[in-house]
């Protein structure tokens, strides 16, 4: 018996002027699953001498670290391992000293690639990792270099790369780890500098999100989060506020922030001042941070088919397929969820459109446990969505589906929710409710179109209004409705059926 091939695995690693990071992937149907990611503080651009040379401290540093991802990689084929190299290699006279070297520990070729290529990969990491939320601001600030990005979808509109980053502004503006108000500012006033020429063309071209990839912009929102802003997202204030946190220490060392590593201390002011200034100089509201960056858009980028998909529908389909979904029953409850949902929040904020997305994929996967088994599939799909691997949804977003699967059915013990960081549970309640009927209505799992219905609701107290008769012909639909408003009852909820006697 011929044993079923193996799934192809990829990796990409790379290059940064603070650290050298490798992920490796595998491919499984239409998406990409991590399999493991490395990261190795490295501190290359601090070996860049002002002649542009790279001391050989820094290049050990880098031999030594790519030593040990070729352990990793024994076995790989050249076509699925990429190596992209960033600033510090870009800008050092004797890289290729440094790649000869490289070459004896690491057969696979390694790319220096421009900025504005670093940039249009960076956006495709965060593009994949990201749920489609129209024209985007992408914000990478590294060891050497800073990369700024608008684009829509897969595609980049403007794409720039500066000369500023939290290694070589630390060097520059705060030697020897000392931090006072005057370096901060110089810094700071530098790096607007920087962003003179383009600042103009980019709030022009505006956005919809803006978004942070990578280490500093991760370091700065774990540190808010440690300050007490727990939803992780960065403001112009919040910004203001850390910046006081920072200036009250002298040196570097001495900074004691939650959320702050011993290693990213002595860098951490100057990317600080970076973004700081990026927020000023492009007028930024607010950002939120992506796990996706330059590693992951070379992953993609290897793999043609994934560059003009979804990143969340390719998930959901292949989960729809490892479990074996009934497409077509899943596809009703979508649709009746879509249309009680959209009586109850025609013109829903941002916020609920949000969720109302999410309720669309708990729909589509709200049966994903029935491959596990009949009794108490609910649980068990609440399990897979919660603990699955899901790229292109957060953690939160994972917590959210798996509370509107756990709830579709049987009775509602609310208190066993788990706790939500971004989302209230009373912004649940409402898709739980929805989901709940769209479950019931489709309960016979036939193409048969469903009697018309009208939705009313007034907190949670619903109201659902069918045609005259109609429970003559839907016996079984009618028994499951007044099984379902016993649950509502209990949970301290009102289902009321009427009758439309127009019809």
């Amino acid at each position: 018996m011929t044993e079923p091939a193996r799934p192809r695995e990829i990796a990409a690693i790379d290059l940064g002027s603070n650290s050298f990071h490798m992920v490796v992937a595998r491919v499984v149907g239409q998406s990409l699953q991590i399999i493991s990611r490395h990261k190795q503080r490295v501190h290359l651009a601090s070996g860049l001498n002002e002649h542009h040379h790279l001391d050989q401290a820094a290049m050990q540093r880098g031999l030594h670290c790519l030593a040990m991802f070729a352990e990793r990689l024994q076995g790989f084929d050249p076509d699925n391992v990429r190596i992209a190299a960033t600033y510090t290699l870009r800008q050092a006279q004797n890289a290729q000293v440094f790649l000869q070297r490289a070459a004896r520990v690491l057969p696979y070729p390694i790319e220096i690639i421009p900025g504005t290529e670093e940039a249009r990969l960076i956006y495709l990491g965060v593009a994949h990792t990201q749920p489609d939320t129209g024209q985007k601001l992408v914000v990478d600030i590294g060891g050497g270099s800073t990369e700024m990005v608008i684009g829509e979808a897969f595609s980049t509109h403007l794409a720039y790369s500066k000369h500023m980053g939290c290694v070589s502004y630390n060097q520059q503006y705060f030697p020897k780890g000392k931090i006072s108000t005057k370096h901060f500012n110089a810094a700071q006033l530098a790096a607007q500098q920087k962003l003179e020429s383009i600042a103009t063309k980019y709030r022009k071209a505006g956005w919809q999100t803006a978004i942070g990839s990578s280490g500093t912009i991760k370091a700065i929102r774990e540190v808010l989060i440690g300050l007490g802003h727990s939803d992780g997202i960065i403001t112009a204030k919040r910004l203001t506020q850390l910046i006081d946190e920072i200036l009250k220490v002298k040196q570097a060392d001495d900074l004691a922030l939650d959320g702050l590593s011993d290693d990213r201390k002595p860098v951490f002011a100057a990317g600080v001042a970076i973004l700081h200034a990026v927020f000023q100089s492009l007028q930024i509201e607010e950002m939120i941070f992506s796990d996706g960056a330059l590693r992951e858009g070379l992953l993609y980028e290897m793999e043609d088919r994934f560059r003009h998909s979804d990143i969340r529908t390719r998930t959901a389909e292949a989960m729809a397929k490892q479990y074996t979904v009934d497409h077509d029953q899943a596809q009703r409850v979508k649709d009746t969820a879509e249309r009680l949902y959209n009586q109850i929040e025609p013109q829903p904020g941002l916020a609920k459109a949000e969720l109302a997305t999410l309720l669309q994929w708990g729909a589509l996967l709200h049966e994903v446990g029935l491959s596990i088994s009949y009794s108490g599939f609910h649980r068990h799909s609440a399990y897979l969505l919660r603990y699955s691997t899901m790229p292109g949804f957060n953690l939160e977003q994972q917590t959210v589906l798996a509370s509107l699967v756990r709830y579709q059915r049987k009775s509602l013990k609310l208190e066993e929710m788990p706790e939500l960081s971004i989302y209230k549970r009373k912004h649940l309640y409402p898709l739980i409710r929805t989901l709940r009927l769209a479950v019931v209505l489709n309960g016979q799992r036939s193409d048969d179109p469903l009697p018309p219905f009208i939705l009313h609701a007034d907190k949670e107290h619903w109201q659902l209004t069918l045609p005259a008769g109609w429970e003559d012909n839907n016996r079984l639909l009618a028994a499951d409705l007044q099984q379902e408003q016993a649950y509502w009852q209990k949970a301290g909820w009102t289902l009321t059926l009427l009758e439309d006697e127009a019809t």
